[in-house]
């Protein structure tokens, strides 16, 4: 049986309310330094010909159950990729040699009280939380930052 690797091409895609409050997610597998792992949705192509909004729609769902082209729901595209290395515990999961992920951001916007139906496989918790306050817990600093700016990519400003 062949191995598939992941392609490392990847979306973050940060979830909120109107009200700019963000849903963030923890994984089932902790960070390596055992802190709790929140973050927003993310994930890989499945393909090197998916493009990277096909990939933020099939995420949001596989990991929330929120269908992001459903009535109220806007995805923005942020035009913004963040280049980071691949934690090492994750290595296996690409291909031999590679060391580097690109991350397209994105933003969602949904109504107030959106249901949220977790992938038991990846992720046990969830909670909402007013912007500033997701980024002090986001784990990753590229999800921090995102956090961060999403007044201003959510037309808030």
């Amino acid at each position: 049986m062949q191995q598939t690797f992941k392609i490392p091409e990847s979306v973050l895609v940060v979830i909120h309310t109107p009200a700019l409050e963000v849903l963030l997610i923890r994984r089932v597998d902790d960070a390596p330094d055992g802190e709790a792992f929140w973050q927003s949705v993310t994930g890989s192509k499945d393909t090197l010909q998916e493009d990277f909004r096909a990939t933020a729609v099939r995420e949001v769902q596989e990991e929330t159950g929120i269908e992001a082209d459903a009535p109220g729901c806007i995805l923005r595209d942020w035009w913004l990729e963040n280049v980071y290395s691949i934690y090492p515990q994750w290595l296996h999961r690409y291909a031999p040699g590679v060391r580097e992920n690109t991350e397209r951001i994105f933003s969602l916007e949904v109504p107030e009280g959106t249901a949220v139906q977790l992938n038991p496989r990846e992720h046990r918790a969830w909670q909402w939380l007013p912007w500033r306050q997701a980024a002090l817990a986001c784990y990753s600093p590229s999800n921090a930052e995102a956090c961060l700016l999403l007044p201003r990519f959510a037309g808030r400003c």
